[in-house]
């Protein structure tokens, strides 16, 4: 049994796929990439397969993202939080020795 869930388009040859099957007699959840070209149109080995007796944990996990973590940060905000952490590890370096 396989069930297409939904697909995200990736780049313009790159899909993932999420989708519902049975592989070995198991149910599981399995998102995948699906490329379209000229050498090769399919399921790429990039991907995961989730249980379906683990689905409820992975599912928590997925819900308990804050979505605001994912937003891109303006290029000099991601150039001073790499400083900064810079900073702070020499300092924590120093206090050590």
């Amino acid at each position: 049994m396989e069930k297409d869930i939904d697909r995200i388009a990736k780049t313009s040859d790159t899909d993932i796929v999420i989708r519902i099957d049975d592989f070995g007699g198991r149910k599981g959840l399995t998102i995948r990439e699906y490329v379209k070209s000229e050498r090769y149109t399919g399921f790429t080995k990039s991907g995961l397969r989730v249980p379906a007796d683990k689905f409820n944990i992975f599912k928590k996990i997925i819900n308990s993202i804050d979505e605001k973590d994912l937003e891109e940060q303006p290029q000099s905000t991601q150039t001073n939080n790499s400083r900064s952490q810079s900073i702070l590890k020499d300092e924590l370096e120093e206090k050590e020795m």
